[in-house]
């Protein structure tokens, strides 16, 4: 084998990190936000793998757990030849890596920086996981984590990324799974711009890994090095995606997922029963709202609430909650209007479709009605104009 000399460690193997999108959009949903309590992250049951090497502290200095039959890289000791790579670690500055050589001589093992021993060497052990990495191949990747190489699933290369933020940019679920029953940080974030698995399943259009990331407790709300979270890279993205293009279709529709998974992480979905007040301007715009589930009234990012309420509210339009929908007839252009009946008010009105809920219309088309013509299931609370 080659005895030590310096040579840069393997870094070839990286994703493009070049998500650049402009502005979040507002949302617009049919649904309403609010925040959840803050972010804890879940509790991973890990399972172990055999190993013949435990892996070390991601320290270059000596540690008190390190076992004393071996030890730290002294460049004022003679090295032979390398027999082996035994083991590797992340070190601190989790942009480069240090391996547990074995020598050919009665030397004792000894954690030695990547960047002093040769590429050939570093290459050989290093490759085939960089490889199953960026092919994200879920089977070999558990090959070599059980085949007892002494590695760290957290191994980084030169940008900071570890097989995890590779394969999360990759969309395989599989992997995922695999590397985080190995130990793998769900959280770590890469050297280039401060990216997250999470960050690379939004960027990259995962819905799926996305949600599994988060199931495994990754970190909805981890900014990085520009402060942006995932959801806001997904929403910077999916601003950037042409609307009405055949081709970006799917895209589109990808990014959506991914957004729903991520504001689910972070918000809980709550009705909105009528908008109170506003107050601030710009970018602190708020309003206050009174939600149905009766909750306390909350100031609420203008940003957060859906479009139609805020333009009803600033037009004067006042909300009743809807009891029952008793007829329905032809209105103006061929379209639907109902007979609604409100809880507030002793007069039925004539509504156009688009005002009253759909569960109501839905409960009304499906025609269940006693003998005096009222609906026969207890009626669901709904919102139109009044």
């Amino acid at each position: 084998m080659d005895a030590l000399c310096v040579n840069p460690s393997l870094s070839g193997l990286k994703l493009s990190s070049k998500l650049h999108p402009t502005t979040p959009p507002p949302l617009s949903r049919p649904f309403y936000l609010r925040f959840r309590p803050p972010y804890r992250h879940a509790t991973l049951t890990v399972s172990a793998t055999s190993s013949t090497i435990e892996p070390q502290p991601q320290s270059q200095s000596q540690s008190e757990s390190d076992p004393p039959q071996f030890s730290n890289y002294n460049e004022e000791e003679t090295y032979g030849e390398v027999k082996a790579i035994i083991g590797s670690r992340a070190v601190d500055s989790r942009a480069e890596m240090e391996y547990l050589i074995e020598w050919e001589d009665d030397h004792a093992p000894t954690w030695v920086p990547g960047n002093l021993i040769a590429a050939d060497v570093v290459a050989e052990y290093e490759n085939p996981w960089w490889v199953a990495a960026k092919k994200a191949d879920d089977r070999a990747l558990k090959e070599i984590i059980s085949s007892g190489d002494g590695r760290d699933v957290d191994a980084v290369d030169g940008d900071g990324r570890t097989a995890l933020l590779f394969v999360a940019g990759l969309g395989s679920e599989s992997c995922v799974r695999v590397l985080v029953d190995a130990g793998a940080d769900v959280n770590h974030r890469d050297n280039v711009g401060g990216l997250t698995a999470l960050h690379m399943a939004a960027g990259y259009v995962r819905p799926g890994v996305a949600k599994l990331l988060v199931e495994f407790g990754a970190d909805p709300e981890a900014g990085d090095d520009r402060g942006r979270t995932p959801l806001d890279l997904a929403r910077e993205v999916l601003n950037s995606t042409p609307k009405g293009n055949p081709v970006q279709f799917a895209r589109r529709l990808g990014l959506e997922s991914v957004i729903k998974v991520l504001e689910g992480s972070i918000f809980e979905y709550a009705e909105v029963e009528e908008i109170m007040e506003k107050r601030g301007k710009g970018k602190n715009l708020e309003y206050l709202v009174k939600w149905k589930d009766g909750e306390d009234n909350e100031w609420v990012k203008a940003a957060l609430i859906a479009e139609d309420l805020v333009k009803d509210f600033e037009d004067g339009l006042e909300y009743a909650v809807a009891e029952c929908v008793i007829e329905r007839r032809d209105g103006e252009e061929g379209k639907n209007e109902y007979l609604v009946k409100w809880t507030d008010l002793e007069e039925a009105t004539w509504e156009p479709e688009e005002n009253v809920d759909p569960e109501l219309i839905k409960e009304f088309e499906s025609g269940g009605r006693d003998e005096a013509g009222a609906l026969t299931t207890t009626p669901l609370s709904g919102s139109g104009t009044g």
